[in-house]
């Protein structure tokens, strides 16, 4: 059997076509693409796409399908994968010096793209869509849900580890009186989260989170976790119980993965989040035992397709603009449009979650408003 009747094999049952009249059919512009998806799996797929081999009206929901499918455990990864994977069970990919490599490449990349692609107050996390019709309005009330859960309280000190823009930090100082240090492992982010939060009480320090010194009433992170590597989950987690005081409370805000790995897709380690992982509510739980009591577990995963399809529509939107000066081409923008829209898919399969975690030091009540929401 060639490799184009396998991938049509694999396919049955997805709804998924070839050269088909579906949205979410597969435009074949380069016979090659059977041959690559079968031999370099998920890195095969994504490059053959930024090299236009292949196209896709409804990226989204090709993958959703795909996903649902759960052809990702069907086809065998090759053995640069499989050293890929052993690489991350063998070395800690998350070192100081090693974890800022996503700042540089990923966050970094431009404020101008992500000015136009996120909301106004530049929150790169999943929004809070339950009483929501537009993203401003559910980042807000995503920003406003951390704040209750926290039970911040005029002049409380918190501390926001990998605090983006200072996003969080600008609404919390503005809306609940708080003080705020963010610290990120992004220049860009930094420079201009400083600009934004000029006036407030917010200090926004270019810092690895194993460095920070000091004693808060609340310790969150927003899409942070994702950034750790489970070799380093217990040390976050020491880190959070050296700066909480007593009575404080910590919230964790991420993407999840269903089952224990140790490593994210190849492509998206590659082209998008270098480095990076998502942890399992497993490995999130251990971390924290003998350390932290975990008050509440909330999942809200499918708001982040809705996020991830808003973010979508703004880049989209915003590519002329973004093409004409000269920083980004044609590569680059099937690169985003395939993170952003893959990534939806993944969500909508609920082949990935949305997580936030809820932690306090034995002893302390129930906090009151843990479970908002």
């Amino acid at each position: 059997m060639d490799a184009k009747s396998v991938v049509q094999k694999l396919l049955e049952g997805t709804g998924i076509q070839f050269n088909g009249n579906q949205p979410f059919d597969v435009q074949v512009h380069d016979e090659r693409i059977y041959k690559r998806w079968l031999s370099e799996t998920e890195l095969g797929l994504g490059e053959s796409y930024m090299d236009g081999w292949w196209d896709c009206d409804q990226l989204d929901e090709f993958f959703n399908r795909v996903l649902r499918a759960g052809l990702e455990d069907t086809i065998k990864r090759n053995w640069k994968a499989a050293l890929f994977i052993l690489s991350t069970q063998l070395i800690n990919r998350q070192t100081k010096r090693k974890s800022k490599e996503v700042g540089r490449r990923h966050y970094d990349i431009g404020n101008d793209l992500f000015e136009k692609m996120l909301d106004k107050r530049l929150i790169y996390s999943s929004a809070y869509w339950k009483h929501a019709k537009t993203l401003e309005e559910a980042q807000e009330a995503k920003l406003d849900m951390i704040c209750k859960k926290l039970e911040l309280k005029p002049g409380m000190k918190v501390l926001d580890i990998g605090c983006g823009w200072g996003g969080f930090a600008k609404f919390a100082a503005e809306k609940y009186k708080v003080e705020v240090l963010g610290v990120s492992i992004s220049k860009n982010q930094i420079e201009l989260g400083k600009q934004l939060c000029k006036g407030l009480p917010v200090e926004l320090r270019f810092q690895d989170y194993r460095e920070v010194q000091g004693k808060f009433d609340a310790v969150l992170s927003i899409g942070f976790f994702e950034h750790v590597g489970y070799k380093n989950y217990k040390t976050y987690m020491k880190v959070v119980d050296r700066c909480l005081k007593e009575d404080g409370i910590s919230l964790i805000h991420t993407i999840g993965n269903n089952t224990t790995v140790t490593y994210v897709n190849q492509w998206t380690d590659k082209y998008i989040f270098p480095k990076g992982m998502l942890p399992s509510v497993a490995q999130t739980a251990k971390a924290a035992e003998g350390i932290f009591v975990m008050e509440d577990l909330h999942n809200f995963g499918p708001d982040y397709d809705k996020t991830l399809m808003a973010w979508y529509d703004r880049f989209h939107n915003a590519w002329p603009e973004l093409k004409a000066s000269g920083k980004y081409d044609e590569r680059f923008y099937r690169m985003w449009r395939y993170f952003l829209l893959s990534s939806a898919g993944g969500f909508r399969s609920r082949f990935n979650q949305l997580w936030q975690f809820i932690f306090t030091k034995p002893g302390r009540d129930l906090p009151v408003n843990c479970r908002i929401g």
